[in-house]
């Protein structure tokens, strides 16, 4: 399998994308392209290993401060040159840190949507407090959204946690301000009847039930998810900053620390974005995968691995199917 890393768009430039890509490709089996400009990736690859990467050069690259439309005009961008390998079929699989709505807006208009999905969706993994994860959807792609696109989050959603997370039991909910059913805004009350065609659908979920264990897939417009993962992330760090602000407070808490370290580690593991990688976008013809801008080598070479379960798992192709059965 070929897997397209784009590898200038990052926040902190191209050796944390390069480096957490070669460790992937160190760890498992397939053939790495990094698209960019070769004047900057060729150094960062190991002499032993430059016969073994390819790198496609282009110059161009999409900063975080470019609208997502101009993306269009720049062919000569690094995710556009990825996404124009992806759409074909050049490589199985494209992963960008750089700016998530140009990576969207390309892969809808260039490799376009799989029959039978109205809008694509990020689909972002939170921690849950029994060590699985749960998956928001949608996390960004969509701020406006109609209900036959909850609909199909839904049913994006649970196929995604069949496949790759391999639940046994998928639980859908949707996201709502209570758990009754005459709860919620128009858009939700719509959407719940929709997705009440869903034999695993569960009702609606409050904010707290995504972290809880309670429910697998939980679904949301855009606006709303990507509130929740931002605001998950700030009450991250915050604990996080907390906790090393009381802990050295005090000879005391310093001390305690130390009997205390493999369970910071276990913490840090659990919320660290890190270690989920990246968010898989949902319902285009292709496997893409969208990681946080600020993504360190970790955060790569875990999304690389996402990108190689999606296509180990042929999640697209279960996609398709159930929403042509859900739909018919």
């Amino acid at each position: 399998m070929k897997i397209a890393v784009d590898a200038m768009g990052g926040d902190f430039g191209s050796l944390p994308l390069v480096l957490g890509s070669l460790q992937a490709f160190k760890e498992r089996n397939f053939s790495l392209v990094l698209v960019g400009d070769e004047q900057v990736i060729s150094p960062l690859i190991p002499a032993k290993l430059s016969s073994k990467v390819e790198i496609k050069h282009c110059k161009d690259f999409i900063t975080m401060e470019d609208g997502a439309t101009s993306v269009l005009r720049r062919k000569e961008s690094s995710i556009y040159v990825a996404i124009e390998m992806l759409k074909n079929k050049e490589v199985q699989a494209v992963v960008s840190a750089g700016h998530s709505g140009a990576t969207m807006s390309l892969a809808t208009l260039i490799i376009g949507r799989l029959e039978g999905i109205t809008r694509p969706a990020i689909c972002t993994l939170m921690p849950r407090v029994d060590g699985n994860k749960s998956l928001v959807l949608d996390a960004g792609a969509n701020v406006d959204c109609k209900p036959e696109n909850l609909f199909e989050f839904g049913i994006m959603g649970y196929e995604y946690a069949k496949a790759i997370l391999k639940y046994p039991d998928v639980r859908v909910g949707l996201l709502t301000n209570g758990e009754e059913e005459c709860k919620g805004n128009e858009l939700t009350k719509s959407a719940f009847s929709l997705l009440k065609k869903h034999p695993n659908f569960i009702g609606n979920v409050e904010g707290d039930n995504i972290f809880d264990g309670s429910v697998e897939v939980i679904v949301c417009d855009g606006f709303v998810g990507n509130a929740v993962l931002k605001a998950s992330e700030g009450v991250a760090n915050s604990i996080v900053f907390l906790l090393k602000k009381y802990i050295k407070a005090s000879p005391v808490g310093i001390f305690g620390s130390l009997f205390m370290k493999n369970t910071f580690k276990k913490l840090k593991k659990q919320v660290d974005y890190a270690e989920y990688g990246g968010a898989p976008l949902l319902g285009v013809n292709g496997n893409v995968i969208i990681c946080h801008g600020k993504s360190n080598a970790k955060a790569m070479k875990n999304a690389i691995f996402q990108a190689i379960a999606s296509i180990e798992s042929d999640v697209n192709h279960k996609i398709q199917s159930a929403i042509k059965q859900y739909k018919n």
